[in-house]
């Protein structure tokens, strides 16, 4: 069990330099919006703060060929752009990339390994879960896969069984193809299908390489899929392949696009599934991983009312003082939010919404879209873990 009971989360301002530029969805905004609601809340002093530095190539190529680390660089000298994904509109080049990038990284490597070693009980950063990013491409606003170098390192460190969820809309591609053949990596997707959304990718039938096979799990969700049903295939899938497998560590993201109000997915996940969510995983880590815990942050372009809720409440629940959702938001956050865009900031933590849902065990309803999913998925991966698609 970690020496250290307290959690601790990844920050420090120069993360706001991962910046696209004016009128890019993934604004830093979002960032300082959600940093400045956990402090109002004084969820700073529940938490050791650890200002992340960035990554030296030796540990970006734990995931990412020389060639392309080499490339990012050159962005940032002004050479005009190049293939690997970067320029264009989703991934325009910055100044200061590879340095913004890398801190990324170094946070989430440095929440890995203090959790792996036992340094920390639980960690966050939510800078992090830029999933998309590819060994050699830039993709989806990702330059670096931080979450996938910071899985990487602790298997460098001797880690044996790793479990990965993300439940951003969209599907987590680039941790996926990280370990698409490594026996060692679960990596399960909960997101909208990839025949309505970007990146199309991720059905049930993607469950890994030859060596590990089964160890690629993707629930492809219909549009407009709302709080109940999510939770059920989060429970549905997650929690029996844990039970299963007994993972040591636990890694999650948390892109908090599956939003209604988000701009450029279409899914119906309010604030309030998606803190229930977060006490999932966190139960799951407790109850499968003996704590063990790296939680980050993702998409998400709803940058007043939905991400820093939805991510206050993650660090709150890591922090282990999870809040209740009717609290309040503190006034001086939404003076703030005023002062910043002219805009009133919601008012409470909470949608209203009960964040329940129906457990699988209670039966399957072949009419409910999601139910099957959820049972394409389960049958596509539980057999190779012996376990019955149709049962618990």
């Amino acid at each position: 069990m970690p020496q250290n009971e307290r959690a601790t989360l990844l920050w420090t301002p120069e993360l706001l330099g991962y910046d696209f530029g004016p009128g890019h969805p993934m604004s830093p905004l979002r960032l300082r919006l959600t940093i400045e609601l956990v402090t109002a809340f004084g969820l700073l002093d529940q938490l050791d703060v650890v200002a992340p530095e960035p990554v030296e190539d030796e540990v970006l190529r734990l995931v990412h060929d020389q060639d392309y680390i080499d490339r990012v660089r050159a962005e940032d000298a002004g050479e005009p752009p190049h293939p690997f994904g970067l320029g264009g509109t989703d991934n325009p080049v910055f100044s200061h990339m590879h340095e913004a990038s890398a801190r990324i990284v170094g946070g989430t490597v440095a929440a890995s390994r203090a959790v792996w070693r036992g340094d920390t009980r639980r960690a966050v950063n939510p800078a992090g879960g830029m999933h998309h990013a590819m060994a050699r491409a830039a993709s989806g606003f990702c330059v670096y896969n931080d979450v996938a170098v910071g899985i990487a390192a602790a298997l460098a460190e001797g880690a044996e069984r790793i479990l990965y969820v993300d439940i951003d809309a969209h599907h987590g591609d680039g941790v996926e193809r990280a370990f698409w053949d490594d026996p060692r990596v679960l990596t399960v997707s909960i997101h909208q299908s990839g025949q309505s959304l970007f990146p199309g990718t991720g059905f049930p039938q993607d469950i890994g390489g030859p060596q590990a096979r089964g160890w690629a799990v993707n629930v492809a969700l219909p549009p407009r899929t709302s709080d109940a049903a999510w939770l059920r295939a989060i429970e549905a899938v997650v929690e029996p392949l844990a039970h299963e497998w007994q993972p040591q560590m636990v890694v999650s993201q948390h892109g908090a696009d599956a939003h209604p109000r988000d701009p450029i997915t279409d899914l119906d996940i309010s604030i309030d599934a998606q803190r229930a969510a977060a006490l999932m995983v966190a139960e799951v880590a407790d109850t499968y991983a003996e704590g063990r815990w790296v939680a980050t942050g993702g998409g998400g372009y709803d940058l007043v009312s939905t991400v820093p809720r939805a991510w206050t409440h993650l660090i709150a629940v890591v922090a282990g003082h999870p809040i209740d959702p009717q609290t309040p938001t503190p006034q001086a956050w939404r003076d703030e939010v005023r002062h910043l865009l002219g805009l009133d900031g919601p008012d409470t933590m909470t949608e209203g919404k009960p964040g329940t849902f129906r457990p699988w065990e209670q039966g399957y309803d072949p009419e409910d879209p999601v139910d099957r999913a959820i049972l394409a998925t389960r049958r596509s991966v539980y057999p190779e873990h012996g376990l019955d698609p149709q049962i618990r």
